[in-house]
């Protein structure tokens, strides 16, 4: 997967506004309405707003005129425009390239400094390797020059990038730590943080490029420290963690890290990247473990995503891992099919997915028998696993001697110090010692003791963070519950209301006077019933918005009854009937038990819709020490996978899909209170609740 790159949020300021376009005509002088523009395209940018952005580029540009350092800025908001719409880096290319001259002739740090982290990115993106690696000793000579940190910090970065894209892992890993460092000397907030972030698990994916899973693990562990607050990059992250415990075959870790890339879904485009990428790793997993039909599905599931987030290094990825799938299940022409696809972009974006699939082409040939094509496929995996292995061992050869000389020149200047050392201590008198000793013991004394307070101080804050992140989590719950309830509970009753009236307004004359009467009543009743939920639901919502708790008491089921047939009496066509002749009461909370009940009897009357003689029967009864209430409905019935959401947690819901039921069952569990259905088709449902 292409590694995240460094947020472009560095870049944005944080107090523009966009609401609406600024009317120039207000502003006299040409820089007051380059202030403003450029504070409105930039709003537009934060919005993510580009066919706009890119109009409202080109006018600033013409505002500009001859004031290079607005040029610069307009031509770089327009390249990320191109960039962030679509992917469309040839036009993004020509625009920073444009952006670049006119801040050089500005003579504009900042924005130079973001335009080349922008066109490195961009040159790798077209696999322009001549300007890339021109560019990238442009930057080396920026970098020796400037005395920024944010200049330093963001080229270190965009240089070691560089290295990531020539597999030069270690040169890579250097340059990153080396951003690190002068990102950590940056003001502290929220976007350099998590660009500290995003260093850290850029050196992670390397490792795992290099096959050292568990020196990635740390480097993951470092950037989680760093991006708590970030969906965006967390999806990222979960997903090197799950490819790195694929590889390490660690079970418990794959099922979770796969969860959280679900789990951290956003608006942006990298949604359907993340989640290709996720399906792939799973795929991987259960290929090597010889469960190719488990495989196959996440595959299939991997190619799907990938094309929806038409980004080519993905779709190469989730086809190979497909036809890998395929070759194990034995469908070789298919596996061919599917092979071919992936090799039209994996050398492009990395050559070991190049060498694998090749690899595999040749063995789907050679398992038709097809010695031809296998052989053609064979000499090609051949030919760039030999150059692969060949660069590789020159890496490490490259490194081994860098290490050595690296030592050679460290014991060097470390014999070195010692002489002098010696002669010092022959110079320096007894007293002199003893003040150095005496000094220097104290200063460590006090360094330790600030060490040692700022540790205390961290730890608090963490703790007083993460009290305040689960007590904003606690209440997100409390209101999705809360309007889940409402949503679901006042829904119908006042749909039926709705209906009433419109039949009296729109078509009296199919109404006698008794029957208006009868319907007038009707209403009346209905919208009393709806206002008397409405006050019991509100009413319970306040008492429950800082607690959300059952409150348990003893309770007479056949006042329970009484509230359900008055608050579904507008309903039409329906009998419900209600039947208890033990006059049973159980001990359990009030509220939870009407809102189960309600939604029940909601969802049967919404099956009964287009039922002749429909009835609904609540029964209530005791069997060995248990308590039973149970709803049964003579409607179509259903297949236990329409009641799927009552069980699976993973079911995916919606406000049509199943959200009743999961509230059905959240309610339940916390009562204590178990549900069983038995729907036949034809015959009809039924819901019991056993206390």
């Amino acid at each position: 997967m292409r590694s995240i790159r460094l947020l472009l949020l560095l870049f944005i300021s944080s107090n523009v506004f966009a609401q609406q376009e600024p009317n120039l005509a207000r502003y006299k002088t040409t820089d007051e309405k380059l202030k403003v523009w450029l504070q409105y395209t930039a709003g537009l940018l934060e919005k993510e707003d580009y066919p706009k952005l890119i109009k409202a580029a080109d006018k600033g540009i013409v505002i500009a005129k001859n004031q290079n350092a607005y040029k610069s800025r307009f031509y770089l908001q327009k390249g990320l425009a191109y960039e962030f719409s679509n992917n469309q880096y040839q036009n993004a290319l020509v625009n920073y390239e444009t952006a670049l001259k006119y801040a050089r002739k500005a003579r504009h740090l900042k924005n130079e400094t973001t335009i080349l982290m922008r066109l490195n990115y961009a040159y790798y993106s077209v696999q322009d390797t001549v300007k890339s690696k021109s560019l990238a000793q442009y930057i080396k000579q920026v970098l020796d020059t400037t005395k920024s940190n944010y200049t330093k910090a963001v080229l270190n970065g965009s240089l070691a990038e560089y290295y990531q894209d020539n597999a030069q892992y270690e040169t890579f890993i250097r340059y990153q730590l080396k951003a690190i460092s002068y990102k950590k000397l940056l003001k502290k907030d929220k976007v350099n943080e998590e660009n500290i972030g995003v260093s850290y698990l850029q050196i992670g994916s390397a490792y795992t490029k290099m096959k050292q899973y568990h020196k990635a693990v740390e480097y993951l562990n470092e950037a989680k420290k760093y991006t708590i607050h970030s969906p965006y990059v967390n999806a990222f992250l979960s997903n090197y963690y799950l490819h790195c415990y694929v590889s390490l075959k660690e079970k418990d870790s794959i099922q979770k890290y796969y969860k959280q890339v679900y789990s951290y879904i956003t608006p942006k485009d990298s949604l359907f990247l993340n989640l290709s990428y996720a399906n792939r790793s799973l795929s991987e997993y259960y290929v090597n473990e010889r469960q190719t039909q488990t495989a196959y599905f996440y595959a299939k599931k991997a190619v799907l995503l990938g094309k929806k987030s038409n980004d080519e290094d993905i779709i190469m990825e989730a086809n190979a891992i497909m036809g890998r799938v395929l070759y194990e299940k034995g469908e070789y022409k298919k596996a061919i099919e599917t092979l071919k696809k992936a090799s039209v972009n994996a050398l492009k974006y990395d050559k070991e997915s190049f060498v694998n699939i090749n690899k595999k082409l040749s063995q789907s040939f050679a398992a038709l028998g097809q010695w031809k094509e296998a052989y053609y496929y064979n000499e090609i995996y051949s030919k760039n696993n030999d150059e692969m292995m060949a660069e590789s061992a020159k890496q490490n050869i490259a490194n081994a001697e860098a290490r050595f000389q690296n030592k050679t020149k460290a014991q060097e200047i470390k014999n070195l110090s010692t002489e002098n050392a010696i002669k010092n201590i022959q110079i320096e008198d007894a007293r002199q010692q003893r003040i150095f000793l005496i000094s220097g013991i104290a200063l460590v004394a006090i360094i330790g003791l600030l060490l040692l307070r700022q540790s205390q101080i961290r730890k608090k804050t963490n703790l007083k963070l993460q009290a305040l992140n689960q007590e904003l989590d606690e209440a997100n719950k409390i209101k999705a519950r809360f309007f889940s309830i409402l949503n679901h509970d006042l829904r119908s009753p006042i749909s039926n209301l709705i209906h009433f009236l419109h039949l009296q307004k729109e078509n009296p004359e199919l109404m006698d006077e008794e029957t208006k009467l009868r319907m007038q009543t009707k209403i009346t009743t209905g919208a009393e019933n709806l206002l008397d939920s409405m006050e019991d639901m509100l009413f319970w919502s306040k008492g429950q918005m800082e607690n959300f708790k059952p409150q348990p008491r003893k309770l007479a089921v056949e006042n329970i009854f009484e509230e359900i047939q008055k608050h579904f009496s507008s309903s039409e066509n329906i009998q419900i009937v209600f039947e208890n002749p033990e006059n049973i009461s159980l001990e359990t909370d009030e509220n939870y038990l009407k809102t189960i009940m309600r939604n029940l009897t909601g969802n049967a009357i919404k099956a009964l819709d287009k039922t002749e003689n429909a009835q609904i029967i609540w029964k209530a009864w005791q069997e060995n020490n248990k308590t039973f209430l149970s709803i049964t409905d003579n409607g179509p019935g259903g297949t236990q996978e329409k009641f799927k959401a009552l069980y699976d947690e993973s079911e995916v819901i919606g406000i049509k899909s199943g959200l009743g039921l999961h509230l059905i069952r959240d309610l339940a569990n916390a009562i204590n209170c178990k549900i069983e259905v038995c729907s036949k088709p034809d015959t009809g449902t039924t819901f019991t609740l056993i206390f």
